[in-house]
């Protein structure tokens, strides 16, 4: 078995088990986590699919950035009371029926594809190719994305010290 092999296998078992953690688990810390395992997990398949792009993407963007938005909104929500989730199995049953539809359509779905497997000895060189396009013919768009994102920062840490103003004043009365 060669090496790319049992690292797709140990990578997909990782992302797999990171991801039922994150839906079964009932802290919700502990689904944060596991959350970032999995994304990982992701970013590493896409490292052996020879995508680098979509593997820093998938880093920074999503473990680098949303997760920690996650995690720090988990952290400054949870005040040690109860999370509202109950113990007992309410929607079983309409889960149970998704899961299994959504299972086996996507077992349809890899049964019956036509798969092409191609030589990927030219298609490793991505980032230059799409830096260039970025710093040229679409700047524009590049930086009114950043400057979007930004906005949607200040406006998330404005939103969050409000709240905390809030909490802190009704905490006092």
């Amino acid at each position: 078995m060669e090496l790319t092999t049992i690292l797709f296998y140990l990578f997909s078992a990782v992302t797999l088990g990171a991801a039922a953690v994150m839906v079964f688990s009932r802290n919700i810390v502990h689904s944060a986590f596991a959350l970032m395992f999995s994304l990982i997990g992701v970013a590493a398949l896409y490292v052996l699919l020879h995508a680098d792009f979509m593997a820093a993407t998938q880093l920074l963007v999503y473990v680098g950035g949303i997760l920690v938005l996650i995690l720090f909104g988990v952290m400054l929500t949870n005040q040690g009371h109860n999370t509202g989730f109950r113990a007992g199995s309410v929607n079983l049953l309409p889960a149970t029926l998704l899961s299994v539809t959504a299972a086996a359509v996507l077992i349809y779905a890899f049964v019956t594809a036509d798969w092409a497997i191609t030589d990927a000895e030219g298609l490793t060189e991505t980032v230059h190719p799409l830096g260039m396009m970025l710093m040229g013919d679409y700047l524009l768009p590049f930086i009114s994305a950043g400057v979007l994102l930004l906005i949607a920062i200040i406006g998330a840490i404005l939103i969050s010290t409000k709240l905390s103003d809030r909490s802190e004043n009704s905490s006092e009365i």
